[in-house]
């Protein structure tokens, strides 16, 4: 839809749609630039205190998927001004988790707006600052770079097995406690190290956010399944035919693009493209650096930190899965 916008001409915005990347940046002078961002969606949990949680740290990750640091946010709330089900005590409980997720990434939320809306919907509107050299884009990775991920995958999975009230009390708690963790400890460690690409993995899976660093990188790449992390009970629930509708979209509009490996199941190839909630950054770094930086994310306590394939020569976008 964005190609309907007139195209920007400005040569301090330093990241803008071209690349679909995770947040804009703006240069205010040579050592300082604004990072901006919004992300707002329906409930993925029941309990709204955790949903409050997991939807600041979602909309704060694309801040640190670009190597920046938040400095204030607003809530963006829909909820229903009138509902015997959802009493504005619930509403309180949302925000309540989004303040506390705030003041854990070090910033305050200083207003916001609602509006009156059937289906509750939550989320931020972040600024961050960084440095206009230091910026983490997802257009950076090069041919030999290595692929690592900062959290299992499988959220969209699992909030639907919520949904359907079959998901086990173990599956969902580590499920949230994953979707609740900042991605700061992650993205401190990448700018430690030094990465040459970054994006972190949300709606359209991890074969989407992929595709999209391929393609602005104008790189190829290759995933093996065996090393993504998955969250505990995944398997199982797709065994219960629990991948989402944005899971299965998600396949389909990768239909072009990634070739599967004849040996990978439909369950595999739907994990790889579950639509995540709140998931890890995904990192391209030169060989070289690949084991500094799992050591670095491993001593960060990130909840993954597993290399997860490779960045290629090849046509722009392309991917290759194999086991």
């Amino acid at each position: 839809m964005l190609r309907h916008l007139p195209k920007i001409s400005d040569p301090n915005l330093l990241v803008g749609t071209e690349t679909a990347d995770d947040a804009a940046v703006y240069r205010i002078d040579d050592r300082q630039a604004l990072v901006l961002t919004v992300d707002y969606f329906t409930p993925v949990v029941d309990d709204p205190y955790a949903f409050g949680q997991i939807a600041a740290a979602n909309a704060l990750s694309d801040v640190y998927a670009m190597g920046g640091r938040p400095m204030t946010a607003l809530n963006i709330v829909g909820f229903p001004k009138r509902s015997p089900d959802l009493p504005l005590e619930v509403l309180g409980d949302i925000l309540r988790g989004g303040s506390d997720k705030a003041a854990e990434a070090g910033i305050f939320i200083v207003g916001g707006h609602s509006i009156d809306d059937a289906e509750p919907k939550y989320g931020l509107f972040v600024v961050g600052m960084i440095d206009p050299d230091r910026i983490l884009t997802n257009a950076g990775a090069r041919p030999g770079d290595r692929l690592v991920l900062t959290k299992p995958v499988g959220t969209g999975i699992i909030s639907t097995a919520i949904k359907r009230g079959v998901a086990p009390k173990a599956v969902i708690d580590r499920a949230v406690e994953v979707m609740a963790t900042l991605n700061r400890a992650a993205c401190e460690a990448a700018l430690k190290v030094g990465v040459n690409a970054c994006t972190d993995v949300t709606g359209y899976g991890l074969l989407g956010h992929l595709r999209g660093m391929a393609a602005g990188s104008r790189v190829g790449a290759v995933v093996r399944l065996g090393g993504v992390p998955v969250l505990p009970g995944v398997r199982d629930l797709l065994e219960q035919d629990m991948a989402p509708g944005g899971t299965h979209n998600n396949m389909e509009q990768l239909r072009d693009d990634v070739t599967f490996d004849p040996a990978l199941s439909e369950n595999d190839r739907l994990l790889l493209c579950d639509a995540q909630t709140s998931g890890g950054l995904l990192l391209s770094v030169h060989g070289d650096r690949v084991g500094r930086l799992i050591e670095a994310l491993r001593a960060a306590g990130t909840p993954a930190a597993e290399e997860v394939g490779e960045v290629v020569e090849g046509e722009a976008g392309k991917i290759r899965v194999v086991p």
